[in-house]
């Protein structure tokens, strides 16, 4: 719908001989439209007809506030409650409170508008320890009004989204489903320890030198990562030392270096070259993959490779020597963690909104499921207000965007005050207000800063929850590595060679140069953006297909995006517990249970 102007409004009533020429009388009825996303000719077919009633009542500022109170405030609430029947949704304890405070805050909130009628029996429903209203507080407490539609730009609900099918279908499932209760802790949010695995000193803060990044500080952070690597390849595999990439040999010789490609194009198999750090001459020499029975390469990956180089300028290699995980984390509290009840943990990553609305419907659907399925913990990623929607890109939006993204996260925080779960904020690239630049630094909500349920947390961030560790990055790093990866011989699972790209690299985007939308500080991914150990859980959100994977030994869960365009889509949940090694000293996965379900 085209936004409403004072024109259109004057010309819709000089249909019907009223003239309109004051300004303020002007505002209010364009205001009035706004708010109840009514075109210019039904508001004034409204008006025409209330005014009729009332014995010709003339435009004016009091008529329009009795207007607004006799009849719009009316036709809203009706709308919204016609919006809230859901026959196919589950019914439960959890749901049918949140059914019963909505119809109490939709008669308070006509009530604010209102005295009551001379000798009405009706009572405030009062305590004496809790004098005001409880329809008030209930009122104060509903994501839903915080997130009602008039509080954006005029939009109106998708249609497709709210007739999607396949509501709370489980499309993934991993580990011992059967049995599984998807609830959190009787006392969900209570002893549950959760924090980031770097210290608060060592946090990453905003102190960007934006395009102001010296080539000289990228090649040493790139020399550095080569020689890491290449020591732990070196030791792993018993390697006396590494040959200079481009010395000729007659001999087979070992060789270390980072894959590149030799133009600007996309990496294939004669376009593979190997670029070497400082110790083993800083050069780079083409290689010869025919000999190779498989092999899975892309660009920035550190690799030991033997074959033979006779000319000094082909290596034709026979081997290749990929790198090594760094260890899992280890708990020193064994007693406690066996006999820790399991821990719910529920993983969802935006947009939050249909693509054709921002009424964000989704996420009230999801704050319903939190109420549902009481997790203990909430990982939600962004965006929160998509870049990419396209409201957004028109710049149809009333708000400003850090407007819109506080009244979002206070939402999910108020609307799941009831739960007690902890939530665990992480950006995205996608989110239009915040720094746009990887790593991302956390949030900054000076509202939630005291909140104990809150964690604002970096992009990528490592996190220990209940002494399980889960490793979190926004940035879709499947789609970007799987554009540039080539392969052969690997078998068609290539989810699982990527993750295991991450692992073995230890960097949660080991691709370099990185995509054109990324902007990458190479001197603060130096600092944050290695993975300091392997995790438990992966969680790698992307556009691609939803999946959970066991990739050597760590579970890797995509849960897709909440929505997907004008439709619904994805999120996860998994259930994790620390025990002990097996009696043959084995490592067992904390993680029991996972799946990926439709919102």
């Amino acid at each position: 719908m085209s936004p409403v102007t004072a024109e259109d409004l004057k010309t819709e009533l000089e249909m019907f001989c009223i003239t309109c020429e004051d300004d303020s009388n002007l505002d209010k009825m364009v205001a009035q439209c706004v708010c109840n996303r009514m075109p210019a000719d039904q508001w004034v077919l409204e008006w025409v007809a209330y005014s009729t009633t009332k014995n010709g009542l003339v435009l004016s500022v009091d008529s329009l506030d009795q207007f607004e109170h006799d009849v719009l405030n009316k036709r809203t609430a009706s709308k919204q409650s016609f919006k809230r029947e859901e026959p196919n949704r589950p019914r439960d304890i959890h749901t049918i409170h949140d059914i019963i405070k909505a119809e109490e805050e939709e008669d308070d909130l006509l009530d604010c508008y209102s005295t009551p009628a001379k000798g009405s029996q009706k009572r405030a429903l009062t305590t004496p320890e809790n004098p005001h209203s409880k329809r008030s507080s209930a009122l104060l407490s509903s994501p839903g009004v915080l997130l009602s539609p008039s509080c954006f730009s005029p939009s109106t609900p998708s249609q497709k989204y709210s007739q999607r099918g396949g509501k709370g279908e489980v499309v993934v499932s991993f580990g011992a489903v059967q049995g599984t209760r998807w609830a959190g802790r009787k006392s969900a949010g209570a002893n549950i320890q959760l924090h980031v695995l770097e210290g608060p000193e060592d946090s990453l803060h905003c102190s960007y030198k934006y395009m102001f990044q010296r080539l000289r500080d990228v090649r040493n952070v790139l020399t550095e990562k080569i020689e890491e690597l290449g020591e732990e390849l070196r030791s792993h595999f018993s390697i006396e030392e590494f040959s200079p990439v481009s010395l000729p040999a007659q001999d087979s010789v070992c060789v270390v270096g980072q894959v590149c490609c030799d133009s600007n194009g996309r990496l294939n198999a004669q376009s593979v070259v190997l670029e070497a750090g400082p110790e083993q001459g800083a050069q780079q020499v083409r290689l010869d993959l025919s000999e190779l029975q498989e092999y899975s390469l892309f660009p920035g990956q550190v690799v030991a490779m033997e074959g033979l180089n006779t000319t000094g300028e082909k290596l034709v290699v026979s081997k290749i020597y990929e790198g090594i995980p760094p260890p899992f984390f280890t708990s020193d509290v064994k007693e406690e963690t066996d006999e820790a009840e399991a821990l719910n943990v529920l993983v969802a990553c935006g947009p939050y909104s249909p693509s054709d609305s921002l009424t964000f419907d989704p996420l009230l659907d999801l704050i319903h499921v939190i109420a549902r399925d009481r997790p203990d913990v909430c990982i939600l990623l962004g965006p929160f207000v998509d870049s990419k929607h396209q409201q957004v890109e028109k710049s149809q939006v009333t708000e400003t965007y850090d407007a819109i993204f506080s009244r979002c996260i206070e939402s999910i925080v108020e609307g799941t005050k009831a739960v007690g779960c902890g939530l665990v904020f992480v950006p995205s690239q996608r989110d239009v207000h915040h720094h746009y630049i990887y790593p991302q630094p956390p949030f900054t909500l000076a509202s939630l800063s005291k909140n104990p349920r809150v964690t604002l947390v970096p992009d990528p961030c490592t996190l220990l929850i209940d002494n399980v560790t889960f490793g979190v990055t926004s940035t879709d790093i499947l789609f970007h590595m799987g554009s540039e990866e080539i392969s052969c011989g690997t078998g068609p699972d290539r989810f699982s060679r990527i993750v295991k790209h991450m692992l073995t690299q230890r960097s949660y985007y080991p691709l370099h140069p990185p995509a054109d939308e990324l902007n990458m500080d190479y001197e603060k991914f130096h600092s944050f953006g290695r993975m300091p150990l392997t995790p438990d859980v992966l969680v790698i959100p992307s556009e691609m297909r939803y999946f959970v994977k066991d990739v050597i030994g760590c579970v890797c869960i995509n849960p897709g995006r909440l929505t997907k365009g004008q439709v619904g889509g994805t999120y996860g949940r998994l259930m994790v517990k620390r025990t002990s090694a097996s009696a043959d000293k084995k490592r067992v996965s904390p993680c029991l249970a996972a799946q990926v379900v439709k919102v």
